[in-house]
C-alpha cells in the first residue's frame, strides 16, 4: 500500500491546532504517516499536540527558520511516497487522502494533484468555496494562478527533485514550491473534489490586506527570478490578460468571488 506522509507546521495556534490534528486522524486511509512540527509555541499548542502523541507518527519540537524550514525538516523524516502539508489552522475533509491516492495511482503520469477547498472562519462557519486553477507557469508568474495548498498532494520524487521549499520565502513558500515543481517538469492535474477546509482569521496570511501587500512583493521577487528582469509597465496589461483568462478557465471561482466575496481583506463578521 502507498504510504502518505502529511506534515503539519504549528506555531502558537492553540485555538485551531486540535481541529487540524483530528481532521488528519479521522481520515479513512489506512497508511498515513503524520508528522507535526512545532518550533516553540508558548500558547498551549504543545500541550494539545502532546495529548495526541500516541496517534501521531512523529512530533518534531525544535527551533527553525520559519514555516518553509519547518516543513523541510518534517519531510526530511518522512518515509511516504506521496506528500501533503497542512497548516495548523486548516483541516482535511473526510476522505481527502483516499481520494488523492486513488487519483495518483490511476494517473501514474501526474506528479501533483490539487482539489478544491471550502473557506471557513475561526468558528468553522462556511464562507465560500475556492477552486484550484490548472497550472500555467506564466499565469503564476503574473500572479494570476492559485492552487489550494491544503488540497494539494504530490509525489516524493518531485519534491526531492526541486530540493524542497525555499526557506527564504516567508509568505508564499507553498506557491513557490509548486512553481518550482512545474519548472522542473512536474505534471499537474486538478480534480473536481473538495479536499480541505482553508481557514481565514485575523492572524492568517490570507485574512488581512497587509499580507496581501506582502504577497504582492513576494510575487514580484519570483517574477524577477523567473523572467530575469523586474516587472515593467507592459506586464500590467499581460497580467490583466491572464486575469481574464483565469475567469474564463475557472468560472466557478469567479462566481464565488462575485456572490460570496473576496479572500483578501474580507470581514470575518459578515
Amino acid at each position: 500500500m502507498t504510504r502518505v506522509s502529511i506534515v503539519t507546521i504549528s506555531f502558537n495556534q492553540a485555538e485551531f491546532v486540535e481541529r487540524t490534528i483530528l481532521s488528519v486522524l479521522a481520515q479513512d486511509y489506512p497508511d498515513i504517516e503524520y508528522i507535526v512540527v512545532d518550533p516553540g509555541s508558548t500558547d498551549g499548542s504543545r500541550e494539545i499536540i502532546e495529548r495526541y502523541r500516541p496517534r501521531i507518527s512523529k512530533i518534531i519540537l525544535r527551533p527553525d527558520q520559519g514555516a518553509a524550514d519547518g516543513l523541510n525538516g518534517g519531510f526530511a523524516e518522512a518515509t511516504g511516497e506521496i506528500f501533503g502539508f497542512l497548516n495548523s489552522d486548516d483541516m482535511l475533509l473526510p476522505g481527502a487522502v483516499s481520494s488523492a491516492v486513488a487519483f495518483l495511482e490511476k494517473h501514474k503520469e501526474i506528479d501533483v494533484v490539487s482539489g478544491h477547498s471550502n473557506i471557513v472562519g475561526p468558528d468553522d462557519r462556511f464562507l465560500r468555496r475556492v477552486y484550484s486553477d490548472r497550472m500555467l507557469v506564466k499565469a503564476y508568474v503574473y500572479g494570476e494562478l492559485f492552487l489550494m495548498q491544503a488540497s494539494t498532494f504530490f509525489r516524493r520524487e518531485i519534491f526531492d527533485r526541486v530540493g524542497g521549499l525555499n526557506v527564504k520565502n516567508r509568505i508564499s513558500w507553498d506557491g513557490e514550491l509548486f512553481l518550482n515543481m512545474a519548472l522542473a517538469g512536474g505534471r499537474f492535474a486538478v480534480t473536481n473534489q473538495f479536499w480541505s477546509a482553508y481557514r481565514i482569521h485575523e492572524q492568517s496570511i490570507t485574512g488581512t490586506k497587509s499580507n496581501k501587500e506582502r504577497l504582492r512583493r513576494s510575487h514580484e521577487e519570483i517574477f524577477s527570478a523567473v523572467m530575469g528582469r523586474p516587472p515593467g509597465k507592459t506586464d500590467t496589461a499581460i497580467s490583466f490578460g491572464y486575469r481574464m483568462l483565469r475567469k474564463i478557465l475557472n468560472p466557478r471561482d469567479t462566481w464565488e468571488r462575485i456572490f460570496r466575496g473576496p479572500l483578501f481583506g474580507r470581514s470575518l463578521n459578515s
